[in-house]
């Protein structure tokens, strides 16, 4: 199935939550604020949601947040049964770990998907290597720098300022300012994750 390129409000609408695809917007012109009802649908659905359609809804929910297809997340969930940490957590640290989520997080993107564009333009380097592949996944110890080019980017200068005033970089992350680069301290935990889902009903969606 191919990227989903459509309105990204339209994905938030869907899922009922603010999944925070279009950044500092997300705080500021919510279109959840106004149109609150699902894509389509004029009025609330009757009825309760069966097991399935809330398990899978969650499921969709962080694949919408990662900007994945299903694929992909079916193989990172494959990856995370087969370790001995809990699998819901291991899978979301896979997530939380992917070269395009630390530049996202890190603030030198003000959203994912900008993100991975840096990522693919090769204006993203991981030990001094520039890396092109957004789902490569980061180890402690990992220094993340932007290119030179990157550096006096207008919207890179802005996401900082903003991620300087939210001061909402995660722990297990350290900036330098002065380099624009990150460095990965530790593996995330729990608490420092993004994804802001229900892990264990994504493990019994993919285990039913």
């Amino acid at each position: 199935m191919a990227r989903y390129s459509g309105p990204v409000c339209r994905q938030c609408r869907r899922e009922q939550t603010k999944l925070f695809l279009k950044g500092e917007k997300c705080h500021t012109k919510c279109v959840l604020d106004r149109r609150p009802t699902p894509p389509g649908q004029a009025k609330p659905a009757r009825g309760k949601p069966s097991s399935y359609a809330i398990r899978l809804r969650e499921k969709q929910k962080l694949r919408r947040m990662a900007g994945i297809t299903e694929k992909p997340l079916r193989r990172l969930m494959e990856a995370a049964s087969k370790k001995p940490e809990a699998t819901g957590e291991q899978l979301l640290r896979g997530l939380e770990l992917r070269l395009d989520n630390v530049v996202k997080r890190s603030g030198i993107a003000a959203s994912l998907k900008g993100a991975r564009q840096f990522v693919l333009h090769r204006h993203v380097l991981v030990g001094g290597r520039p890396i092109n592949v957004p789902s490569y996944v980061l180890k402690p110890g990992d220094v993340v720098s932007c290119a030179p080019a990157l550096k006096d980017n207008v919207g890179v200068k802005l996401s900082l300022e903003t991620a300087k005033r939210l001061a909402n970089r995660p722990g297990f992350l350290e900036f330098d300012e002065e380099k624009i680069s990150v460095k990965v301290l530790r593996a995330p935990e729990r608490s420092e994750m993004s994804w802001l889902v229900n892990d264990q009903l994504i493990v019994e969606y993919y285990s039913r």
